[in-house]
């Protein structure tokens, strides 16, 4: 099968590299220095202590989506409208497209630029790009699917890649949960630069997370969703099951890259605004990741 990568970063390389492992025509379309790495010596990909290096095709352009039946879409949030807007014209009518984007509206956005239907897909996975055309997998690599006419098949097509896969008619359940988990602990490792294992269970942390965790109930109650009475033990979870992990914000940071902090915390808060709710400890955390984000104020002579 024709796969497309639209924005292959850690996430989509890696879920890239395990299907043209198991023989699927995969195209990467991402940075110039990403498709000069893998151009030059393939994607190297780190799994389950191994080191591959694995063929697939890189391009930088959006109309390497042509001809492929299945788009991952793996965009920023921030840039989910003009990457949208960049492969419409270039998808296929039969072709599918899921979203494996953090946040829980990522898809609808997606689906109102494509004016097609798109799937939402939530992504467990602890990855790193050390380097470009280089991605390490440190944990988990499991996704859940939305309902679409093709996601048991292409789930079943994950599965034999080594990816386990499952639908789900209640996907927008399992974005809430992840959005919740990804407020709890993407800043505080950012801020902190630490990794999981080292932040979860340190003085003052945990009652912290209990507070953001209560937040994010209270804001999903209001727009319908429960969120699930597991869900603390989630958060504390990856404390020991991805302990090395630093969050995806933290390592946006660390490159000096702009974070998707106005999709997670930022999400809650906006949220929690339209219905006259507070979140004050979201709040918090958004602000203190934008003004990393801004940088130090520049030195004026």
């Amino acid at each position: 099968m024709k796969i497309a990568v639209m924005g292959a970063g850690a996430v989509g390389c890696f879920f890239g590299a395990l299907l043209a492992q198991a023989g699927h025509d995969v195209t990467l379309i991402g940075r110039p220095a990403l498709v000069e790495a893998v151009r030059d010596g393939g994607l190297l990909l780190e799994h389950n202590g191994e080191r591959w290096h694995v063929a697939v095709f890189a391009d930088t352009r959006p109309e390497a989506v042509a001809g492929a039946e299945l788009v991952l879409f793996c965009v920023k949030s921030f840039d989910t409208e003009a990457a949208a807007a960049a492969i419409a014209p270039h998808i296929g009518a039969d072709c599918s497209v899921w979203s494996l984007q953090n946040g829980i509206d990522n898809a609808d956005r997606l689906a109102h630029i494509l004016d097609r239907p798109a799937v939402p897909v939530a992504v467990y996975a602890a990855l790193e790009a050390p380097a470009a055309g280089y991605v390490r997998h440190k944990g988990g690599g499991k996704m859940v699917i939305g309902p679409s006419p093709r996601s048991e098949e292409f789930a079943g097509l994950f599965a034999a890649a080594g990816i386990a896969a499952r639908v789900t008619p209640d996907v927008v359940g399992t974005l809430w949960t992840k959005l919740a988990v990804n407020c709890a602990l993407n800043a505080l490792s950012a801020l902190a630069a630490l990794p999981y294992g080292r932040l979860v269970g340190r003085e003052g942390v945990d009652v912290l997370l209990k507070g953001i965790l209560a937040e994010c109930r209270v804001v999903a109650e209001a727009y319908g969703v429960t969120l699930p009475p597991t869900l603390e033990d989630t958060v504390f979870g990856l404390g020991t099951s991805m302990a090395e992990q630093y969050s995806s914000t933290a390592q946006d940071l660390a490159r000096g890259r702009r974070t998707e902090i106005d999709d997670l915390n930022g999400a809650i808060l906006r949220r929690a605004t339209a219905r006259g709710l507070e979140a004050p400890l979201n709040q918090a955390l958004w602000t203190l990741v934008k003004l990393r984000e801004a940088g130090p104020p520049s030195s004026s002579t």
